[in-house]
This record gives structure tokens, sequence and C-alpha cells, in this order.
């Protein structure tokens, strides 16, 4: 599989930013690796939504689409378990 390219929404970016540089570090890595393998072993597809997948990082989501003609992966959200489907 070829790489794919990882793109933020402004908000997701604002998101990840706010939280501790511990949380971050953990979320990069399995953000990074997403280019290498957008679906990768426990990605969720969400309903209701073509391409719209979700990852777990510890108590944290990373909700991305994958646009696989582009070889994109663009990240939309990135929050607190809690939060994140509201």
């Amino acid at each position: 599989m070829g790489n794919y390219s990882i793109t933020f929404a402004k908000s997701a970016r604002k998101e990840l930013e706010s939280l501790d540089a511990i949380f971050v570090d953990r979320i990069l890595s399995k953000i990074e690796s997403l280019a290498f393998d957008p679906r990768p072993k426990g990605s969720r597809k969400l309903k209701g939504e073509e391409n719209l997948w979700r990852i777990r990082v510890g108590n944290y989501r990373v909700v991305y689409y994958v646009k696989d003609k582009e070889k994109i992966v663009d990240i939309v959200e990135v929050r607190h378990r809690k939060d994140v489907y509201r």
C-alpha cells in the first residue's frame, strides 16, 4: 500500500495543540502511522458516513476521512472519548 498524505482540519489542529505534551506525542505517532495504513486493526468506520473512520488512542479518539483516490488522510477531530460524538 502506498503512502498517504496526512492533513489536519484547523479545528483538529487546535484541539491537538490544547492537549498535554504526553498525550500529543502518543496521538501524533498514531496519526503518523495512518500514512502507511489508513485503516489499521482496531479502527472503526463510523455509521452514516461513507469514508469517516476513527481510531482510539487511550481515552482520546481521532476521527478522520480516508480519500483513497487522492491518497489523503484528513484528520477532522481529536477529542476525549466523552466529547467526541457530541
